[in-house]
């Protein structure tokens, strides 16, 4: 083609120059020679870019832009909160709600999201999932009211539960078990820089311009993301076996966790005997009860627990519910303490998460390989047991802490945090087979969000042991150090807890499935 596309410049030159002075005739014939070394250059820079080797590479760059968005999204509200609040008049516990209604719904969809993505091509669910997710930031930015908020982070959800399993099956089916753990490990890098960024990135946006915008800015990174996946990700699904949706699974799933969710919340303005908090608990246990029924008598089940056979997978999992469990609840109120305790403006509040930031970008990519050469318990026993260490840290602040009497537990938290994520996603993948890497990738991304919206709400709930005004009151500060320090406490003891069990269940490694050295039925680069 390059050859063809030079010789036919080369007679048009030659007609071009007939009858032109000689030297009119130098300069076009040098041009042509500057334009055939140039687009010789750039043919040679494009082969090297996208051959075979590198195409993996660029695959996982397509996946991390929609990944990058949708785990922003679970913090750049937190530092936004108090400007919500009072712009849209919201009470604490609608506040709740605008993370609660992404977390939750992200965590409750993700398995029928892994389910979709196995079912109709991981490449396609992914797409899907980001055109809704950018669609709603829209709705989001344009809310007028909590109502409006709320609705619009529950479609946000919806679109990050299609999108997020897709993007770590397609890396599964992308990747060779020698680099898995290094993909996985910039995928976790990617994962945990977004969270961690968050808080600077609302920041600067609602103090500079209005929290309107930490979800117009998901717009354009949207539209790059699909024109990436359509380029650089190949169509693969899982053809083993006929697949369906599980719907019974589905609805007592999220029956369940939403009644046990809004059953902590409401404990913020009702007793834990409350009628109403009781009948909201005994509903959660009797969906989930129905939900573990049907999943072991399904033929096709939603969440095939014969996966948590497996003491990897299962300690995995467990280990990823108690880091969103402790963790997310954590950096919600962390960002309320820093400004309604210690006064601190929107971009001061961002900024100071930074060295967890920096750690995070330098640590988690090495976590990754580490985890590939001695294996990934160890890593995150002592991962979670960092994670206890900077919440027992965080338990020493008081309304007269200094930035300087910050820095210790996020730098303690930003090597934990790194430490833990790629090492425990690794294992959990290198768990199940490649082909079943949609429900594996759901898995352990639902143990995240689901516990994450658990502890939200959890310390939510210790914290209203103490708080009894509301947060425009001047004694506000005053009762709300104490119930921060509980559920510091309680959150700390939570990842310990977490630490046992990496080092009790996480064993070796062994890839389990065949492998995938080419794109399944169906691959295309669209």
């Amino acid at each position: 083609m390059l050859t063809f596309s030079l010789l036919s410049q080369i007679n048009l030159h030659r007609n071009i120059c007939r009858g032109k002075p000689p030297a009119q005739r130098i300069r076009l014939l040098a041009n042509l020679s500057h334009r055939a070394e140039h687009t010789g250059t750039l043919g040679a820079v494009r082969s090297r870019l996208f051959t075979a080797e590198n195409r993996k590479w660029w695959t996982l760059a397509a996946v991390a832009v929609g990944l990058f968005m949708i785990m922003l999204d679970n913090t750049v509200v937190n530092v936004a909160l108090p400007s919500i609040q009072e712009d849209l008049g919201m009470s604490p516990s609608e506040l709740e709600w605008v993370f609660n209604a992404y977390a939750l719904t992200f965590g409750v969809l993700l398995l029928s999201g892994g389910k979709l993505a196995d079912l109709f091509g991981r490449r396609s669910i992914f797409i899907a999932g980001l055109v809704i997710f950018t669609g709603a930031s829209l709705w989001c930015g344009l809310a007028g009211g909590a109502a409006s908020l709320i609705a619009a982070r529950t479609v946000q959800g919806a679109g990050a539960a299609l999108m997020n399993p897709a993007t770590l099956s397609i890396i599964t089916a992308t990747f060779p078990p020698r680099q898995r753990g290094t993909a996985i490990g910039i995928w976790a890098g990617v994962a945990a820089l977004a969270l961690a960024i968050g808080p600077l990135v609302g920041g600067l946006l609602t103090q500079d311009i209005s929290w309107n915008w930490i979800f117009f800015i998901n717009i354009p990174v949207g539209v790059v993301g699909v024109i990436a996946a359509r380029i650089f990700i190949d169509e693969t699904r899982d053809t083993s076996r006929e697949q369906r949706l599980d719907l019974p699974g589905l609805i007592t799933s999220a029956v369940g966790l939403l009644a046990l969710t809004y059953g902590l919340i409401e404990t913020n303005d009702h007793g834990w005997g409350s009628v109403r908090v009781l009948t909201l608990f005994a509903v959660a246990i009797a969906s989930l009860a129905i939900f573990v029924l049907l999943e072991l008598r399904q033929r096709m089940p939603m969440l095939d627990l014969s996966l948590f056979r497996d003491p990897t997978f299962s300690g995995a999992n467990t280990v990823m519910f108690l880091v969103g469990l402790a963790m997310f609840g954590i950096l919600f109120y962390n960002s309320l303490f820093l400004q309604r305790v210690l006064g601190y403006g929107a971009i001061k509040t961002g900024a100071t998460f930074l060295p967890m930031t920096v750690l995070i970008i330098l640590v988690a990519p090495a976590a990754g390989r580490i985890s590939d050469r001695i294996g990934p318990r160890w890593p995150m026993a002592v991962g979670m047991s960092l994670l206890s260490g900077s919440l027992l840290l965080f338990g020493t602040l008081d309304a007269a802490s200094s930035w300087w009497d910050i820095v210790p537990g996020l730098l303690v938290g930003g090597f934990g945090m790194a430490i833990t994520m790629a090492p425990t996603t690794a294992a959990a993948m290198a768990s199940v087979p490649v082909d079943k890497a949609g429900v594996g990738s759901a898995v352990i991304n639902s143990m995240r969000q689901v516990g994450g919206s658990l502890g939200i709400a959890i310390m939510g709930a210790l914290l209203a042991t103490t708080v009894s005004v509301s947060p425009f009151d001047p004694h506000y500060a005053v009762e709300f150090v104490p119930g921060y320090h509980r559920a510091l406490h309680v959150g700390a003891a939570i990842l310990l807890a977490g630490a046992a069990i990496a080092a009790l269940t996480v064993r070796e490694v062994r890839h389990a499935g065949r492998e995938l050295p080419e794109p399944a039925v169906g691959a295309g680069h669209g």
